[in-house]
């Protein structure tokens, strides 16, 4: 019992890292569920369903709110940042472990109670879940009375968040803390691996976004039950009667919320770029081309997306001149986007390329990334936007670049380094058909969506047909997109069958299944040939498998 307590609550940075993905995992699978009935129900409107009989507009609000909160903090930011990092970054820069080992499982415990105070928002309150979506605008989410779940179950949403924004802050605080001060002599900057590079970008984002994100919150808690007034209007009306009290404005809270809201997209990106980019590199048995510039490019997107806040607020009302500032910032984001592709290519171009799984997910994480990219041009158009806005292009928009190709990044994370995890290799066919048919049905539940968006289909409104509005003739679109979304869904089953099975039955890994040449496979045991920055080395045996003094180590010509 002592020892199965140990392993739980662990200060050690690959089992906590596990222990991240595992919490993602069951992230994914209730959000993957609200977001299969929110399918099902735009279809057939009129069924009767499992608790929630025939759902109502309520309902189908809370699924929509539940879905976004649950991907994108405890799987899109969960995963692919706090996961991976714990999982291999220590190694990566030859340090010993993570720099505040009681300070990173502070951080995991936080995220698990954020978790589990967001879920008991739906399963424990009288109203049910908020109805207000994962961005949770005043004054609908100010006021305890603008609708089902807007009172315990909006409190809950905002004591989850503020937990999380927390756990954020401390486990960024740890890898930034690790990064600059643990790395092994001769671990220059110039010689992180890509990976480092993307965690550390990411990390300093972190601390900026979720501090921004907390106060918001803080703030809006007030509005609710202090009697402030930061959010909401003067002379602001609920069925007739007067409820606001201050002279408020709900801009603030967008622009607070969305301060934090756009870094967050890179904060969920930034890794899976920075683990493509290694993969390419290994499974062409190349260099990573342009490695300078690829690393400044994830420190200009990092700094750039700190300033495009407002391309969110098109349609808020904002000074026509602020949104032509913030469309000209976000048109400039997409250069260093398009050096890390054109720098990805080139790594590709004319190498050997090993279509092993890891590497297959790679490139899928590359063909989201430009495929979702293409759009952003378009919603950076103050003009356009107002349009496009709330039609279900946006929607398309982000699940491309952010929800897809962040989610190929993890999967390609997850084949990549389960080795390090179980010591054995996933299948490698069950890989391939997990592979193909997610390639397949992401974009079959995706793209439609665009066209969708531009035939002005509203993305919050539960049904097609009815005394709401009327788009009837788009009902066959949402079928197959419904149809794509199962498939989607399904074929994660055989991704779980292949984790569990290969974890205990999988064909045993070896050393370095991968010939990989970062620092996570180096045993100890032997000379390790390393990849420090563009540049090879070949160590001799020492702690960690890596000599003490890099620079006394001799380059491979």
């Amino acid at each position: 019992m002592k020892r199965a307590l140990g392993r739980v609550f662990t200060t050690e940075h690959r089992r906590l890292g596990v222990m991240y993905l595992l919490l993602a995992l069951a992230a994914v699978a209730v959000g993957t569920t609200l977001s299969l009935l929110m399918r099902f129900h735009r279809v057939w409107p009129n069924a009767v369903l499992p608790y929630f009989g025939v759902m109502k507009p309520e309902d189908y609000l809370a699924l929509v709110t539940m879905h976004g909160t649950l991907m994108i903090f405890f799987v899109l930011t969960t995963a692919p940042q706090s996961g991976f990092a714990n999982l291999v970054l220590p190694e990566q820069i030859g340090a010993k472990g993570m720099a505040f080992p009681r300070i990173n499982a502070t951080a995991f415990w936080l995220t698990v109670a954020a978790f589990l105070v967001l879920i008991s928002a739906a399963h424990i309150t009288a109203g049910g879940a908020p109805i207000s979506g994962w961005t949770s605008y005043p004054p609908l989410s100010a006021l305890p009375a603008a609708g089902p779940g807007q009172g315990l179950g909006m409190d809950l949403w905002l004591v989850s968040i503020g937990i999380f924004c927390v756990a954020a802050w401390l486990s960024a605080v740890n890898m930034l803390a690790t990064i600059l001060g643990e790395r092994r002599a001769g671990m220059t900057w110039g010689r992180l691996p890509m990976t480092v590079w993307a965690w550390l970008v990411a990390s300093i984002l972190t601390l900026l976004a979720f501090a921004v994100l907390l106060a918001a919150v803080v703030l809006l808690f007030s509005d609710r039950h202090f009697g402030s007034s930061f959010f909401i209007p003067m002379n602001d009306m609920i069925d007739g009667r007067v409820v606001g009290h201050g002279d408020g404005s709900p801009l603030l809270w967008l622009h607070l919320f969305w301060f934090f809201g756009h870094p967050e997209v890179y904060i969920a990106v930034l890794p899976g770029m920075g683990l493509a980019t290694s993969l390419f590199a290994n499974f062409t048995r190349r260099r990573v081309a342009g490695y300078k510039m690829m690393a400044g490019m994830l420190v200009a997107i990092g700094l750039l997306g700190l300033a495009v806040w407002g391309h969110h607020m098109f349609v808020s009302g904002m000074n026509p001149y602020a949104g032509t500032a913030f469309a000209m910032v976000t048109m400039a984001i997409a250069v260093p986007s398009t050096v890390e592709v054109i720098g990805w290519l080139a790594t590709l171009w004319g190498g050997g390329l090993r279509l092993q799984t890891p590497m297959l997910f790679a490139l899928g994480f590359l063909s989201f990334f430009i495929v979702g990219g293409l759009s952003g041009p378009l919603l950076a158009e103050p003009a356009l936007d107002a349009y496009l806005h709330n039609t279900f292009f946006v929607v398309a928009h982000f699940h491309l670049i952010m929800a897809m190709a962040g989610v190929f990044g993890v999967f390609a994370g997850v084949y990549y380094w389960f080795p390090l995890m179980t010591g054995r290799l996933m299948n490698e066919a069950l890989g391939k058909v997990h592979f193909w048919v997610s390639l397949i049905a992401a974009y079959g539940t995706f793209l439609p969506m665009h066209f969708a968006g531009l035939a002005g289909e509203p993305r919050h409104y539960d049904r097609l047909a009815g005394p709401a509005t009327n788009f009837a003739a788009l009902i066959p679109v949402e079928r197959g997109i419904t149809y794509s979304a199962l498939l989607l869904a399904a074929v994660q089953l055989v991704f779980l069958w292949n984790v569990f099975v290969s974890a205990r039955r999988g064909r045993v890994a070896g050393e370095n299944p991968w010939q990989s040449t970062t620092l996570e496979w180096a045993n100890g045991t032997a000379p390790t040939r390393i990849e420090a920055g563009p540049y090879e080395y070949e160590l001799p045996q020492g702690e960690g498998g890596f000599h003490p003094q890099w620079e006394s180590a001799p380059k491979l010509e």
